[in-house]
């Protein structure tokens, strides 16, 4: 069995940021870190696992103020929304921290301190765009523009979500700052930078490289790094202006550390408060050349900062480098990246609230994860599929169809000498296989392995049948040692599926009467010494209305509460979505058609409550491209801009009213909480809104809304 010899291991998962809410995507990488952990702790080695929440930096600063809190007030909230997320996953943190700490000041501070007496901080003016009515400077995601290359609006400062292009946010047309929708000036500013394109750090980094585990991330240092002499990395500005939420630059007032200097740092804090919580030696496990492990388990999207700033970092103020970085991908759910309109962005409270056990889903995303940087699909289907087939109709099963008989027949006792049966040897001898897989992160293998196994049990089961055996006294003897057996195999499928399904397993463990399983255990077996315990069921299926329930709730939830809706104004004239042709309006169309009625149209004299209209989920759209559709002549094809990750496609019955480059560069509304919907044309992910009259025959004319141009893509109509 691997990993016999004891080891000191320092474990973390990336630092969570205080500015949403825990969703699926977040939990495949507590998930992976959490398994990894416990099958290391099995072997009874000594393993901290450590975390924290991001709490530094523009936007949390922006949010506080929006809610009227302080900035630490809200970070405090969040604390908690996290924590009780991952305790119900199941995710077990030695500690976890806030960065916004004394011990992360301190620890930062000293990193910074000694890069500066390394010769590798130096300051340089930069020019900036600065916010003249907020009176501050901008991050590039702070401001929006026209993209230089193709013309598109509302672009960020970074990069165009339209045509793909790359630039500095001094680049962009029109720009304004998503702050105060002021015009951004110039200024100039000194900033603090670590010089990483130091031949230095290129050199520590070169060799470095070499210790990584995954050869994707090895060769995509290697394509940052360039060939030997020619290094692409470039110095890295870890300084901020006032104001700011961090912590502020010794010796530099008025600036203050990056997010991401002190972020990587919060490991060690969150590991020093450990240290002093249960009197261990910090400084063992952090100075160069400690005989301790370090890993850090990240997803491919922050690889660079891994691998390249917290090394370096580390290496030249005088601490341990990591043993190795370990990324992940990306979570798609149903082929397609989550998507607050699909229901499919879930929350991990909204999960729980919905009546869905944890545990679904640690093994769902267990069996999938292999080790590498590949990104997982969260399929509902196969969701559904496979923890009804594994779990309850395999690993379950064996235990349901035999602790009866044995507690009612035998007094819960086990036959010692079934303990021998050549079926248990083969599963004691398949455990160390399992244990090595968990450790080299191929849980998949892992649990394709253990459920072979537990298919090979339940053939036992089936050729001994013991509901045919209890049913003849004469072969009592018969039925004890097929009940024995199959307990005893339930026990060691019990051990090798612990890291993934804790909760279970300590559930097991109480109904078998045993110890906390570990590793080693597999060379025990239950004893006629001391009696199981009375079988009570372990888990339920997953049912289908849950999974619907769930994706309900959170499509539900990215619609506007009463208290968010200011009514007043006088209402447009018959206002109707302008749905694709032959579809039929969901509930949500019909609840923005009523509304638009009520408001003054011909249409109806109806009434509806505040609670009605917040259904609707109004925004405001940008229309960055269009095109006729072949084979209709009522479509129109719409790009819009929701300000979302990603543009919405929609099919609009507008034809007759525009021809497609009219309607290029204009603002609309769009109801953005519609189910999409499927048509031979392609997939509609909206509805665009148009006025016409009552009665178009008589007075034909179709308008779309366009609201006034200072509205942004994404605002809420309210």
């Amino acid at each position: 069995m691997p990993s016999t010899a004891p080891r000191r291991v320092l474990v973390t998962s990336a630092l969570p940021y205080a500015n949403g809410q825990i969703h699926i995507g977040h939990l495949v990488e507590y998930i992976q870190t959490d398994v990894w952990v416990r099958a290391l702790r099995m072997h009874g080695h000594e393993v901290h696992y450590v975390g924290a929440d991001d709490t530094h930096g523009t936007p949390i600063m922006l949010r506080a103020e929006k809610e009227g809190i302080t900035p630490r007030q809200l970070i405090e909230r969040v604390w908690q929304e996290h924590k009780r997320d991952f305790d119900s996953f199941g995710i077990s943190f030695d500690n976890y921290y806030s960065t916004d700490s004394e011990e992360n000041r301190v620890l930062s501070e000293q990193v910074y301190l000694a890069l500066k007496d390394a010769g590798l901080i130096v300051e340089r003016d930069v020019e900036q765009a600065y916010d003249p009515v907020r009176e501050m400077f901008l991050p590039d995601r702070f401001i929006k523009g026209e993209c230089p290359k193709c013309g598109a609006k509302d672009q960020y400062g970074d990069s165009c979500e339209v045509c793909g292009s790359t630039y500095a946010p001094t680049d962009l047309k029109n720009p304004y700052s998503v702050v105060s929708g002021a015009t951004p000036v110039r200024r100039t500013s000194t900033h603090h930078f670590f010089k990483l394109s130091d031949p230095r750090c290129e050199n520590f980094l070169r060799g470095w490289v070499a210790k990584l585990a995954q050869p994707e991330a090895t060769n995509k240092m290697r394509e940052w790094l360039g060939d030997s002499g020619d290094a692409k990395l470039a110095d890295w500005d870890i300084s901020r202006d006032a104001p700011y939420f961090g912590f502020e630059i010794p010796g530099a007032p008025g600036k203050y550390f990056y997010v991401w200097l002190d972020a990587p740092v919060g490991y060690y804090a969150s590991f020093k408060n450990l240290c002093d919580k249960r009197g261990l030696n910090f400084e063992e496990w952090v100075r160069p050349g400690s005989d301790t492990e370090q890993y850090h388990f990240i997803g491919k999207d922050i690889l660079y900062f891994h691998t390249l700033f917290w090394p370096a970092m580390l290496e030249f103020s005088g601490h341990r480098t990591p043993t190795n970085v370990f990324a992940h991908g990306f979570l798609t759910v149903d082929g397609q990246k989550m998507s607050k309109s699909r229901g499919t962005f879930i929350t991990a409270q909204s999960f729980i609230d919905n009546g869905l056990n944890a545990e679904w889903l640690r093994y769902y995303f267990a069996a999938k994860l292999n080790g590498s940087m590949e990104d997982i699909d969260l399929n509902f289907g196969d969701f559904i599929a496979r923890v009804n087939s594994d779990l309850v109709g395999k690993y379950i099963n064996i235990a349901s169809r035999a602790a009866g008989f044995l507690v009612k027949r035998f007094g819960g006792r086990i036959d010692d000498a079934a303990m021998s049966h050549a079926l248990l040897a083969q599963l004691r001898e398949a455990v160390p296989t399992v244990a090595a897989l968990y450790e080299q992160r191929d849980y998949s293998k892992a649990l394709r392995q253990t459920m072979e196994l537990a298919d090979t049990v339940n053939g036992y089961v089936d050729t001994v049948k013991p509901w045919e055996l209890a049913k003849d006294p004469a072969r009592a003897q018969a039925l004890h040692e097929a009940c024995s057996v199959s307990l005893e195999a339930f026990r060691l499928l019990t051990l090798m599926l612990k890291p993934v399904l804790p909760l279970l397993a300590a559930s097991v463990e109480n109904f078998l009467a045993i110890a906390p399983l570990k590793w080693s255990d597999a060379s025990t077996a239950l004893s006629s010494q001391q009696p199981v315990n009375a079988y009570q069921h372990l888990m339920t299926r997953v049912d289908q209305k849950q999974v619907d329930a769930l994706i309900a709730a959170n499509q539900e939830s990215l619609q506007a509460t009463p208290g968010d809706i200011q009514p007043g104004g006088e209402g447009a004239r018959n206002v109707a979505g302008v749905e694709a042709q032959g579809a039929k309006a969901p509930k949500a169309a019909k609840a923005a058609k009523t509304a638009a009625s009520s408001a003054g149209g011909d249409e109806g004299d109806g009434v509806i409550s505040i609670d009605d209209f917040s259904k609707i989920d109004l925004r405001i759209a940008l229309i960055v491209d269009c095109k006729a559709v072949a084979g209709s002549d009522k479509l129109l094809q719409l790009t819009l801009d929701v300000g979302e990750e990603k543009t919405r496609n929609v099919f609009s019955g507008i034809k007759s009213a525009y021809q497609p480059e009219q309607l290029v560069g204009k603002l609309t509304v769009m109801v953005a909480n519609l189910a999409p919907r499927k048509m031979k044309f392609g997939l509609s992910e909206g509805m665009v809104l148009a006025a016409s009259a009552a009665d178009e025959k008589a007075q034909p004319g179709l308008y779309i809304l366009e609201p006034n141009s200072g509205a942004k893509p994404g605002m809420r109509v309210r």
